[in-house]
């Protein structure tokens, strides 16, 4: 009996069409592997490169690197993530404030080379830690930092972070006007907060920037040669890549930064399951593999460290489309930008008052959100170990506690992370042996 040769299968999209690829019904939600029409696609890809810019432009300026270069890598790295992930976790990878502190120590000298080494150190290591938890599970990050601890370290970078809020981001361009710039940037941030809905309420940010941009340009305080940079610059071209240097004390400056970079991941990864009512905890390792790759890559050529965004997040909870098409677009609509020297000119016309006001609100939310991670997850402060995690890691985070060895130097962000780490484990071992602990014995609360 002859058969008869079958037709050779068409090749199959990475998503399916979610419905008639034009509404979404209610209750529905467009899945990771799914996506709406491809023009639909392309609208909700270039919101997610909004919601992005005005973070991930923001740490490039305050740190002195290239921001077309960040926004490169960031595109690229974000294509890095979504092929680690298979297509699984929808993330888009931008600047992480995260490596702001350490970052501008590490090139107290000027020289950026020894910063972008530690960057490439760090992303190795959180790419060697996903490979770990791919193996072996999740459960141990869990025990190792419990919200306690992720809470304390997210809100003591924060707060670390104010002084380069109070000197105007660090960036010295001299601008007469820079305390009115300033506070009117900051104001229309808050403005533009309550006074806008939906979607638009979160580019605050980005509009108090811009306000403050169009007030310091209407008062002639633009630094006149970032202008001229702009006016000669090309509209296409490649970036401006650096290489890494590698140093001992740019590394320890810069390596606790995987501890914020781990909960991050984790809380992404938790977020997303949450919305789409599936379990990602096995993407939980491909989640850290991808975002320590594509922070080896960003080091490599001159970009900042990435994390996964929250921002992001609250696109994705107003369209209800976690579609990792509309990542695609977005990485490669960031690629395209980080192509045009006339774009990262444009950044660098944006004056220290403009910096001073969008960080104050910045560095603030940060800080908070650490005080969130510790509401959402209920942790107990009448539990003395939990009480005393919290209180000293912020102190010495915020007082920027410095520690020098040699040539090494260890800051508030390493010796604050270090201290909630030890407190924490060290006290809780402690209360067990003595039988102690909070579940047989409550410690004194301070009276306030």
């Amino acid at each position: 009996m002859t058969q008869t040769p079958t037709e050779p299968r068409p090749r199959r999209s990475p998503w399916a069409v979610h419905g008639d690829g034009r509404s979404i019904r209610p209750g529905d939600v467009v899945h990771p592997g799914e996506r709406l029409s491809w023009p639909r696609t392309l609208g909700v890809g270039v919101q997610h490169v909004v919601a992005m810019f005005g973070a991930t432009f923001t740490v490039p300026l305050i740190t002195g690197f290239p921001p077309a270069t960040t926004l490169f890598f960031s595109g690229i790295g974000t294509l890095l993530f979504l092929l680690i992930t298979r297509n699984r976790l929808p993330s888009y990878l931008g600047s992480s404030f995260a490596f702001i502190a350490p970052v501008l120590a590490a090139k107290a000298g000027g020289d950026i080379g020894p910063a972008l080494g530690g960057i490439v150190v760090a992303g190795a290591v959180l790419a060697l830690v996903g490979l770990v938890v791919q193996l072996a599970g999740a459960r141990w990050i869990d025990a190792l930092m419990p919200p306690v601890v992720t809470g304390a370290i997210v809100a003591l970078i924060g707060l670390n972070l104010a002084p380069v809020a109070w000197d105007g981001g660090g960036s010295g361009t001299g601008v007469r006007a820079q305390p009115l710039i300033a506070v009117v940037t900051l104001a229309a941030i808050l403005v533009a907060t309550v006074a806008f809905r939906g979607f638009l309420a979160r580019l605050s940010i980005l509009l108090g920037v811009v306000v403050g941009w169009l007030l310091a340009a209407a008062l002639g305080d633009l630094d006149p040669k970032a202008v001229e940079a702009l006016r000669q610059a090309d509209w296409v071209g490649l970036p401006q890549f650096h290489a890494p240097s590698f140093s001992l004390r740019a590394v320890v400056l810069v390596i606790p930064v995987i501890l914020v970079l781990i909960a991050e991941n984790a809380g992404h990864v938790k977020a997303v399951a949450a919305m789409t009512g599936r379990n990602l905890d096995r993407q939980m390792g491909r989640a850290f593999l991808g975002d320590g790759l594509a922070t080896v890559l960003a080091g490599s050529g001159g970009g900042s460290g990435t994390t996964t965004y929250a921002e992001n997040i609250g696109v994705m909870a107003a369209t209800r489309v976690y579609s990792t098409a509309a990542y695609w677009v977005a990485g490669v609509a960031a690629v395209l930008l980080g192509l045009s020297p006339k774009f990262g000119a444009l950044i660098l016309t944006v004056p220290a008052g403009v910096l001073g006001g969008a960080t104050t609100a910045l560095y603030g939310l940060i800080a908070v959100l650490g005080a969130r991670i510790w509401i959402e997850n209920r942790v107990d402060f009448h539990d003395p170990v939990n009480l005393m995690t919290a209180a000293v890691a912020l102190i010495v985070g915020a007082a920027n506690y410095t520690v020098v060895a040699g040539d090494l130097s260890f800051n508030g962000i390493a010796l604050g992370t270090a201290a909630a780490l030890v407190i924490y484990h060290g006290m809780r071992l402690i209360a067990r042996l003595r039988g102690t602990s909070a579940e047989t014995r409550r410690g004194p609360e301070p009276e306030l």
